[in-house]
Parts: C-alpha cells; structure tokens; sequence
C-alpha cells in the first residue's frame, strides 16, 4: 500500500475490460435508484476516469462534472463527450492529496471505487461536504475489506477495502446526516495463488443537513 499507481498508463486501455465496464454500470444502476437526481441538479463525480459512472448520470442531471488526478483518463472521458456531441458536461483535474477545496458546487456528489486510493479519506469526506449545497447528497462506492486481494497490483491502494460501520461514521463525523449503506454490487474475479473470489462493493449515502 504505497506510491501513487500511474491511471495515466491504464487510460488508453481502461474500457477493454468487459468486467470493468459491467461493475461501473451495477454501480451507476445502484446510485442512480438509490438517491434522487433531477434535472435542475448539479451533479459531480469524483475519480471521474474514463466516466463510465459520469454518462450514466448525464440524462438525470442538469450538468454533471467529473473530476479525477490522471489527465490520461480525463483526457479519455474528453474525447468521448467530444465524439458524442454531449452538451452540460465538464472535466476538471483535481488531486485530492493536495489539500485543495473540491471545485465548484453541487447538489450530488458521487464516488465509485476510487476512495481506496486516496490517502486521507475523512479529509476528503470534509471538502465534499464543503463543495455541496446544503441538503445534498454524497454516494460512495467502494469495496468492503478485501484483505488486498481485488488488485493484482497494490501500487496506489491504501485501503484493502473499508468496513462499513467505520465508514458510515466517518459520514457522520463529516457533518453528513441520514446515513444509511447497501451493498451495490457484487463481482468474482481471479485472485493471486490461483482461483477466484467474490468482493462485494458497499454503497454509502449520506446527506448534507438543510
């Protein structure tokens, strides 16, 4: 659990992986019926990558930024919207260690398997509280503990996952109320030594109080 993982290398090849792109959709499918996302809403999403979170939530919302520290996958997710047409979309590069506020201001704001790999996540918890108007909402997806075997490579993970209870509190201690966890999807791939092994991907929602 070291180093930062270079995303900018995986870009290029990032949505050639069928698993991938089937566990994103579960994820999108888990946050978009799980909370409320309209058409006079902002919406961000956090670890945006090649926005394969960040379309889905596009015909709900009235604009939707993503924000992510690999210029490759965001140079990525820029060619697709820009190959579509698509309109009330927008990149942002943002490094979360870096201390910064989160940019702009928002009614939702979502995260899909990206928290793992940041190092300081009450932090971060902090600033996405800070950049939601009051009553809004934070949905994260990440993985339940792991025991370090979801990646075949650690490079860039510190977190083998997050129990759930810990989680929900560090919402709490953020300032977010109303906050509750599901588990949004579940996947089975190959393991290291050989074999497979089902994680399961926890959702928790949390709202900004009024």
């Amino acid at each position: 659990m070291h180093d930062k993982r270079d995303f900018d290398a995986h870009a290029a090849t990032w949505d050639g992986n069928p698993s991938r792109v089937k566990l994103a959709r579960e994820i999108s499918t888990a946050m978009t019926s799980s909370i409320e996302i309209r058409k006079d809403m902002d919406a961000l999403d956090f670890g945006c990558g090649t926005g394969l979170v960040t379309l889905a939530l596009l015909p709900l919302a009235r604009t939707v930024t993503g924000i992510d520290s690999s210029r490759g996958m965001l140079e990525a997710l820029d060619r697709k919207i820009a190959a579509a047409g698509l309109r009330n979309i927008k990149t942002a590069f943002y490094d979360a260690d870096s201390g910064e506020p989160v940019p702009g201001r928002y009614h939702v704001a979502v995260s899909s398997m990206t928290f793992h790999h940041v190092r300081d996540t009450e932090a971060l918890l902090r600033r996405l509280h800070e950049a939601l108007h009051p009553g809004g909402t934070l949905c994260v997806a990440d993985l339940d503990p792991d025991e370090g075997l979801f990646h075949a490579d650690n490079t860039g993970v510190f977190y083998f996952g997050f129990e759930r209870d810990r989680m929900r509190e560090l919402f709490r201690q953020t300032g977010f109320g109303n906050v509750r966890a599901l588990t949004a999807a579940e996947v089975t791939r190959p393991v290291a030594g050989g074999g497979t092994r089902s994680f399961s991907i926890f959702l928790i929602i949390g709202e900004k109080h009024h």
